[in-house]
């Protein structure tokens, strides 16, 4: 068996005396230190002593099962490598898994081989994940990356500064990751860029698809936001009404009819007439899609 070459620690979280043998056996055989959790919540309470390079995670245990305690981590440890091992084989139970945060997912009983393999793929993957991150620290760069749900894994300052700014103004860190996911899943990677209106300084963050880092990573660059929002750039280039442009300009804000009729003083039943009257100009079938046109015209990029 071939030893670890570094000092590598690894977190395992079963309450089950025997695997926990097994596995700790294996482990201190491949040279690797081994911490031990009975349960979901004892596994926490690790990690806020120390970090190590792997978290091994039973699914099913007394107090906080292994899928709660993966979300938990997540929240404060978004890099570290989460390796699922369990006796639930059922696809279900592999995808809940993974939508809590899991790297990996091995069906027990546990091959120690095969176990070292992983361990050793997933450690050097984070490592080198870690290596860019701080690279691009330094570098100074607007980057971030996220999973195919849309979650933040990790941000340079830069750009986690804009994107704080971005999650104050629409009051929900939810719906951020939501627009991420869905652009991601439709045009990120064909090309099109997101646009995250800023109400406050009346300009755009425009995200943009950088690479794939690995199976469930992407690379994402945020433009610094210079684009100033005029409702005369939809006038002249959809041709449509002064008023119209207004109307549609902050409903790509994400305004209400009542907040647009607000701010522009009329009533929402002349917003929802001039929205009638627009939709079919611009060949949108609904507010998602009118939005949607609006932003990507100001940006001047071709839907």
């Amino acid at each position: 068996m071939q030893k670890f070459s570094d000092k590598t620690t690894v977190l395992v979280v079963d309450d089950s005396p025997d695997s926990l043998s097994m596995i700790n056996l294996a482990l201190d055989q491949a040279g690797i230190a081994v911490l031990i959790a009975l349960n979901g919540q004892q596994a926490l309470n690790v990690l806020e002593q120390i970090t190590p390079a792997v978290i091994l995670l039973d699914a099913l245990m007394p107090v906080m099962d292994g899928f709660e305690c993966a979300v938990e981590i997540r929240k404060k440890l978004p890099l570290i490598p989460i390796i699922f091992m369990t006796g639930l084989s059922e696809v279900e139970h592999i995808v809940k898994a993974f939508d809590a945060g899991g790297n990996d997912y091995i069906i027990k009983p546990i091959h120690p081989d095969e176990l070292l393999v992983r361990i050793r793929q997933h450690t050097a993957s984070a490592r080198m994940l870690i290596e860019a991150q701080k690279t691009l620290d330094t570098l100074r760069q607007h980057v971030f990356c996220i999973d195919r749900n849309g979650m933040i894994l990790w941000s340079t300052p830069q750009a986690q500064n804009l994107l704080n700014q971005y999650r104050q103004e629409i009051d929900d860190s939810a719906e951020l990751c939501d627009q991420l996911r869905c652009w991601l899943a439709q045009d990120g990677l064909h090309g099109h860029d997101l646009a995250l209106p800023l109400r406050s300084s009346n300009e755009l963050l425009t995200v943009k698809f950088f690479k794939q880092t690995q199976e469930d990573e992407y690379l994402l660059k945020i433009q610094s936001p210079t684009i100033e929002i005029d409702p005369v750039v939809l006038e002249q280039r959809l041709g449509i009404t002064a008023r119209e442009a207004q109307v549609l300009l902050w409903l790509a804000h994400g305004k209400t009819n009542r907040e647009i009729a607000e701010i522009l003083q009329m009533s929402p039943r002349t917003v929802n007439k001039h929205l009638e009257q627009l939709y079919p100009k611009i060949g949108a079938d609904n507010r998602t899609a009118a939005a949607s046109f609006a932003i990507q015209t100001i940006l001047g990029v071709n839907i």
